[in-house]
């Protein structure tokens, strides 16, 4: 570790530490991670929608996606840092490493083990109190620690079971001396004034300080080894160790306890690797250094009005930050045996534990931008953040999703998005795409979990009941957690605006005994909630079947017609494959025909203009010969459509006004008619001269075919030549279908 020098006034100065330069490349490398499989998550998104992220609801969609797939592959890529260092322990820059060469504890370095409580569970605390005070007593290291039981409980029966409780604990270990208690007669700032009315009062006593909860229980060999780890690294401020669940018997509790057991020491080894030095501090089972603790970690009200300002809830994040922004290191000794922490009974009291946490988290969101702040605080401010915020964000993007669904299935599909579009925008499907997405998303939610059974299968899988149980629990926990994970999203999306418009729970202590959820509670609790979650699952399986359309497409999930290859020849509609000349056109995208009606009259209008039948489909009314047909003015048969148009029956040629067309307009160059057993069969779009100039770059070539050799070039948009152009744009379509036909 960095070697200590004074300062100016006295304040420690740090030489860079061998880790720092670590830790900046680990960080890095992190960020790259995430933001590269977020990239190819986006990537594979917007390839997903049928639309490309052109339309606004898909705009809004690949945004969401963005961000919550960032949110999750952070978490995913510190599990897999955890995994890595956990299954290898060969992390050199680990805290726990340094207790290897650290001495025996000096009898100058005196330690206070605090326990702040307000209105808890009287005979829980102090029973805990005492197994800590017991276990400390057989490492022989007791007289170097002395415990204050810190007490802002309003209630006066509460206070009298406290001194009773503290009285029997002194005189049945001989406590007297070791263990104190003290009541604070004014709360000013919940926990966070609690522990500084102790440094001012008795912390220049004491070197160090251990912080325990009122549910904590820490053995006498972690507390010692994190005194001895202190007096190994004297840059570090604060050593916070990675506490496991217990005691609990309900269902949800085990089900978490599992979960803490299992998949917690991969997030606690990955955070550890890339904060180092800058690591968290969780406000409990921790030890802290007092003289710098009092110095810089102060905590004053945040300035200006609204739920935003006010009394730091969160204090540790704070603390941690104000700590490492004075120069002292913050570590995580996520490998340290011996602490232990409860959780939540039941679902309901985590919820109330989450209003509470919520609130907190987001008033330090101003925290991230303040001056001198390290980078990895900064990123623990914002996780902070996003732990609530993203369950919003989440019902947001199913409620954006299901609202383009609906859309999809009434409306239809829109095929010109943008204003003079010349060719349309085919909504595109893509199955091995969507295929793909779906094992991403799969994997980066739920490797953690496959990491972590798999860790604990290769360290011995005794304390779960062998390997058997061990994975049958993971699979049951992973089930349970999917089902919770909606109603937690529900009750987080509701506790976000309730604490931006200071709607504030109420802070009392949560249960510390077993309390299980009655099914009057539970269907009064979270049966309006499966209401608008079935509302949202019903519309977004009403829309119209997708599948393979017929034609050779694929469908877009709308049940809109299909897209075939982008660029495709538009001359061409698709057509039953049943019909006479279908496998030759088998690649060319169909006519929207199939959709819904383009709003406005002008898009009306465009769509009836370019209306056909498919190939050799039945005409809708009598076939009337359209003008001038059998004249001079039509083609003869002995050129090339003349020949198909003889070969067509007479049954699959039908008048475009039978059909609905509009009458021609004469006069208006580049505008599509109908023309009826003209080269290819009944229903193939005739353009005019002005269509053939107006082609893309590859059909221009072949479309001055039609000029008259020898002729100036103001003669070829004669009738004559229009046709010529026609038939010359028919044999390119044919050509870019099948190239093998060219010769022919």
């Amino acid at each position: 570790m960095a070697p200590v020098r004074a300062g100016a006034r006295g304040a420690p100065r740090f030489e860079p530490s061998p880790g720092s330069a670590a830790g900046a490349l680990r960080r890095l490398v992190l960020l790259l991670l995430v933001l590269g499989q977020t990239a190819a998550g986006a990537y594979l998104m917007t390839a997903v929608l049928p639309y490309h992220g052109e339309r606004p609801l898909e705009l809004a969609i690949l945004s969401l996606f963005t961000v919550l797939f960032t949110w999750v592959s952070f978490g995913f890529w510190t599990a897999v840092a955890g995994f890595l260092v956990l299954a290898t322990r060969r992390d050199r820059l680990a805290i726990g490493r340094t207790l290897t060469g650290a001495g025996e504890i000096p009898r100058d370095a005196r330690t206070a083990v605090v326990m702040p409580i307000c209105n808890e569970d009287v005979p829980r605390v102090f029973a805990g109190l005492r197994a800590t005070y017991t276990s400390l007593a057989r490492t022989g290291a007791l007289e170097r620690f002395d415990f204050y039981v810190l007490s802002d409980s309003s209630d006066a029966d509460v206070r009298a079971a406290e001194m009773l409780a503290w009285l029997e604990l002194c005189r049945a270990a001989g406590a007297f001396g070791r263990v104190f208690y003290r009541w604070r007669r004014h709360r000013i700032k919940r926990k966070s004034g609690n522990v500084a009315d102790f440094c001012r009062r008795w912390g220049a006593a004491y070197r160090y300080m251990v912080v325990l909860d009122a549910d904590s229980v820490m053995s006498g060999e972690c507390l010692t080894s994190l005194v001895r780890m202190m007096e190994a690294n004297p840059t570090t401020g604060i050593i916070q160790t990675a506490p496991r669940a217990a005691r609990r018997e309900t269902p949800f509790g085990r089900m978490q306890q599992f979960a803490i057991r299992v998949y917690g020491p991969l997030f606690a080894a990955g955070l550890s690797s890339w904060q180092l030095g800058a690591s968290t501090y969780w406000g409990h089972n921790a030890i802290i250094r007092i003289a710098p603790f009092m110095r810089h970690c102060a905590l004053a009200r945040l300035p200006g009005r609204g739920s935003l300002s006010g009394e730091i809830l969160s204090h540790d994040f704070v603390e941690a930050a104000l700590m490492r922004r004075a120069g002292w290191a913050v570590w995580i000794a996520y490998d340290l045996p011996g602490s232990y922490e409860e959780v939540p009974a039941t679902l309901e009291e985590e919820l109330k534990r989450d209003w509470r946490w919520c609130r907190g988290n987001l008033m330090n969101a101003r925290f991230c931008l303040a001056a001198g702040m390290h980078p990895s605080h900064r990123a623990v401010f914002l996780a902070g953040v996003m732990s609530y915020l993203s369950a919003p964000l989440w019902l947001l993007s199913l409620a954006v999703s299901t609202a383009a669904v609906a859309v999809q299935a009434l409306v239809g599909p829109r095929y010109f998005l943008h204003p003079r579009q010349l060719f349309p925008i085919w909504p595109e499907s893509h199955p091995g795409w969507n295929i793909a997405l779906l094992l991403i998303t799969s994997a980066v939610l739920f490797a953690p979990k496959v990491l972590g059974t798999l860790l604990a299968l290769a360290r011995g899988s005794q304390e779960f009941g062998g390997p058997g149980r061990l994975v049958l629990s993971a699979a049951a926990e992973t089930v349970a957690s999917a089902l919770f994970a909606p109603v937690r999203m529900i009750f987080h999306a509701f506790f976000v605006p309730a604490a931006l418009v200071g709607l504030r729970p109420g802070w009392s202590s949560p249960r510390r005994v077993d309390t299980e959820t009655t099914w009057g509670g539970g269907t009064r609790r979270y049966l309006p909630l499966t209401i608008p979650g079935v509302a949202l699952v019903v519309p977004a399986g009403g829309g119209r079947p997708g599948g393979v359309d017929p034609g050779g497409g694929h469908l877009e999930p709308g049940g809109a017609r299909p897209a075939a290859s982008p660029g495709a020849d538009l001359l061409h509609p698709g057509g039953d494959p049943a019909a006479p000349g279908a496998a030759a056109h088998a690649a060319v995208p169909p006519h929207p025909r199939g959709g819904a009606e383009p709003r406005g009259p002008r898009l009306r209008a465009r769509a009836q203009r370019l209306r056909v039948r498919p190939r050799g489909a039945a005409p809708r009314g009598p076939a009337a010969p359209r003008r001038g047909a059998g004249t001079g003015r039509r083609r003869s048969a002995g050129g090339a459509g003349g020949a198909r148009a003889a070969a067509a029956p007479a049954a699959a040629r039908g008048s475009p006004r039978a059909r609905g067309a509009p009458p021609r307009r004469r006069g208006l160059a580049g505008s599509a008619r109908p023309v009826d057993g003209r080269a290819g069969g009944a229903g193939v779009l005739r353009p005019r001269a002005g269509d053939a100039r107006r082609r893309d770059a590859r059909s221009r070539p072949l479309a001055q075919l039609a000029r008259r050799p020898g002729r100036p070039e103001s003669s070829r948009a004669t009738s004559t030549n229009a046709r010529k152009a026609g038939d010359t744009c028919d044999r390119l379509g044919k050509y870019r279908k099948n190239p093998g036909t060219a010769a022919a």
